[in-house]
């Protein structure tokens, strides 16, 4: 068995800094501080990103369910998550070493850092992945059913999977390499993606969608959210290096890149198409670039980042209008067209521009790109395929125990009355 320090860095190998067992002040900061940054793109990031695309009478409910989730997330995987993502387990799930984050002191590090700062680091993204999710069944579903189906998620889909990827589970043995998979295009993006339109399948459309136009209500809260999100996935992304180190500076100045391109392209694509360039479709772009690229940000350089963010403009954007126009699925704030479609492309294209003189693999021989390709689409399959099936059945038990969808007529009432008995817009 490859020997990996399980860290975030998609089976990043031993370091010096690991077997000396000395802890870096300059990496925890950095650590520290990246923990604060990914927190920040869902509470208010994402939260504020979301909530400007729903209509007014909905408003509160989305920010609620951000809210909410990033609480009863940080418990789960305190208590049982991060061992079964991280714990030493078996091939396919850790096992209950560290519940409680038991064995874990201010003394126990992860390579140069404290392992308390690793597992709070690990913590922000297991928040953000069933956050992402609401956006796939906003307006229509049940608080109660949120929170029964994304703990269950949590921990049925998210930890095994990030196991796999990350906590030298199944995946990150196959081939030569492993499964490459930086910063969560698996984990994260596709996982998120997927469960986001099994959702909006299950629940079904909401009422008047496709034929009544369903606008955002604030496009300024959107921007600023989406500007939050930008700036939080430096953090996203540069800390998944787990090091202040340039691996981090090329993670962020790739992410960066492809944050870019990826906005104007959608933007041009927009243009082109429809006559008009609008900040939906610009802010849109830039987290389809952002998403790509999480999963090549420790392998790539600017060169393939550009490649990579004009493809998510282009791809994510014909995705978003077949899902939406063509089939007529009603992902509401198109998770699985920008995430799901994101995290599958950027996965493959890994595999593609992956080079031997960045990050993990400096200085070994060349990767092979059609043995890392197979490699990478087994991962992007089975990933799908495990995330499809359990999501739905985990549905279909929220289901029947609290009944996932509200009525029509509370539906039109709209779910902050409804759910929460407030107003969180004027109307």
């Amino acid at each position: 068995m490859k020997r990996f320090a399980i860290f975030m860095a998609g089976a990043l190998m031993c370091t010096g800094a690991w077997a000396d067992g000395g802890l870096d002040k300059g990496d925890t900061a950095w650590i520290l501080t990246s923990t604060a940054l990914v927190l920040f793109m869902t509470i208010p990031g994402l939260a504020l990103f979301y909530g400007g695309l729903v209509r007014n009478k909905n408003v509160l409910s989305v920010l609620m369910q951000c809210f909410t989730l990033t609480g009863l997330m940080s418990i789960l995987w305190l208590a049982v998550g991060y061992s079964l993502a991280f714990g030493e387990g078996n091939a396919f799930i850790g096992d209950f070493s560290k519940v409680l984050f038991a064995s874990v002191s201010e003394g126990t590090l992860s390579g140069s850092i404290p392992e308390s700062a690793f597992g709070l680091f690990q913590m922000t993204f297991a928040i953000i992945t069933p956050a992402l999710i609401v956006g796939g069944f906003a307006e229509r579903m049940r608080f109660s059913a949120v929170l029964i189906f994304s703990s269950a998620w949590l921990l049925l889909v998210y930890a095994p999977v990030c196991h796999w990827v990350w906590g030298g589970g199944w995946l990150s043995q196959l081939g030569d390499r492993g499964v490459m998979d930086f910063a969560g295009g698996v984990v994260v993006h596709i996982t998120a993606g997927v469960a986001a339109i099994v959702a909006a399948m299950v629940l079904g459309n909401r009422r008047g969608f496709p034929e009544q136009p369903m606008p955002p209500h604030n496009m300024t809260l959107t921007i600023t959210g989406a500007g939050m999100l930008w700036v939080g996935w430096f953090g996203f992304n540069g800390g998944s290096a787990l090091a202040a180190n340039g691996d981090a500076a090329m993670a962020m100045l790739v992410t960066h890149v492809s944050a870019s391109a990826g906005a104007f392209t959608w933007l041009m694509a927009e243009w082109i198409r429809f006559g008009k360039p609008s900040a939906l479709g610009a802010v849109t772009g830039m987290v389809a670039g952002l998403g790509t690229i999480t999963p090549a940000s420790g392998f790539v350089g600017p060169g393939g980042a550009l490649v990579i963010g004009i493809a998510a403009g282009v791809v994510c954007f014909v995705a978003t209008n077949y899902i939406k126009r063509t089939l007529k699925i009603d992902d509401s704030l198109d998770v699985f067209p920008v995430h799901g479609v994101g995290g599958i492309l950027g996965t493959l294209l890994t595999g593609i521009f992956a080079s031997s003189a960045l990050g993990v693999f400096s200085g070994q021989e060349d990767i092979s790109i059609s043995g890392q390709l197979t490699t990478q689409a087994i991962g992007v399959v089975v990933t799908i395929v495990y995330t499809g099936v359990v999501s739905w059945v985990l549905l279909k038990i929220s289901g029947a125990l609290v009944g996932n969808r509200v009525n029509d007529e509370e539906e039109l009432e709209g779910l902050d009355l409804v759910l929460h008995n407030e107003r969180g817009y004027d109307i």
